[in-house]
């Protein structure tokens, strides 16, 4: 059996695959920057991104890491070097195999502020010469959340992105295939989605179903959408950050379909209407 080992495990992401390891024969290790944060039955040990020198360490007698993307994004290029570090201590401490969770189309040409983080970090895993899965999750449904709520009280869905195609995913099936990449070893790279790409005014349709409460899409530009954020209070990097996501989504990146979850996971995803059906009532 082997030693798994899952980084930023008192996250969201990371809560999902420590109960989807539930069960395991394999060795699981559940890793934070603060372990009393945990609650679970597995070991914990403390992985610190901001603290390098102390990876290696951290990482010792592991077999198979899950590097899950930090939110470091407040400043530009700290999440990057946080995760090179941690891509250098795993191949100093002798890991076999990394997984780690990207965003479609993370290439040069992507336009969400944090793609390059993604990019330079997938480039780092591939050098390091350590057997890799590289798992590009789409956009979760659960972040609809951040927006529908208001929109179903005001009546107004504010976007510049009407068009535009996302193919949502369940946390909860992402977390699936990261618990099955992890295990399995399988190397490769996978896009993460959902079975089905919705346009805003579709999702909305399906919450205004749910609900009983109607919701017109109201198209904005850009700058627009932009000062409707900053207005909100958000911060000024958050404001850029989904800005960028909705011209990601204007171009096409986050609106191809995959079979990846049921390729890894043997179980089919959810659906957008399944997961809005749960959290709107």
């Amino acid at each position: 059996m082997s030693t798994l080992l899952v980084t930023g495990a008192s996250g969201q992401l990371g809560q999902l695959v420590l109960k989807a390891l539930e069960g395991t024969s394999h060795t699981v290790i559940a890793g934070s920057r603060d372990p009393s944060k945990l609650t679970t039955t597995f070991t914990t040990r403390t992985v610190d991104f901001d603290a390098p020198d102390t990876l290696t360490e951290a990482f010792a007698g592991v077999d198979h890491l899950l590097l899950i993307s930090t939110d470091a994004l407040a400043v530009p290029g700290q999440r990057l070097k946080q995760h090179t570090a941690a891509v250098e201590a795993a191949k100093a401490a002798g890991v076999k195999h990394i997984v780690y969770t990207s965003l479609p189309n993370a290439e040069p040409g992507n336009k969400i502020t944090f793609a390059p983080d993604h990019y330079g970090t997938e480039q780092a895993i591939k050098a390091s010469g350590i057997a890799h899965t590289i798992l590009r999750n789409d956009w979760y449904i659960e972040n609809l959340l951040m927006s529908l709520p208001h929109a179903l009280d005001t009546g107004a869905f504010y976007t510049s992105a009407p068009d535009g195609r996302v193919a949502y995913v369940a946390r909860e099936d992402a977390a699936r295939a990261a618990a099955a990449a992890l295990t399995d070893a399988l190397e490769g790279t996978f896009t993460i989605t959902g079975p089905e790409a919705l346009t805003y005014g579709e999702v909305v349709a399906l919450a205004s179903d749910i609900t009983g409460k109607p919701v017109n899409v109201i198209a904005v530009t850009d700058e627009q959408y932009k000062g409707g954020l900053q207005q909100a209070g958000l911060p000024g990097f958050v404001a850029d950050m989904l800005t960028s996501a909705e011209a990601a989504i204007r171009a096409g990146q986050l609106d191809g379909v995959t079979h990846a979850v049921q390729t890894l996971t043997g179980q089919a995803p959810k659906t957008v209407k399944d997961v809005l059906s749960a959290l709107l009532k």
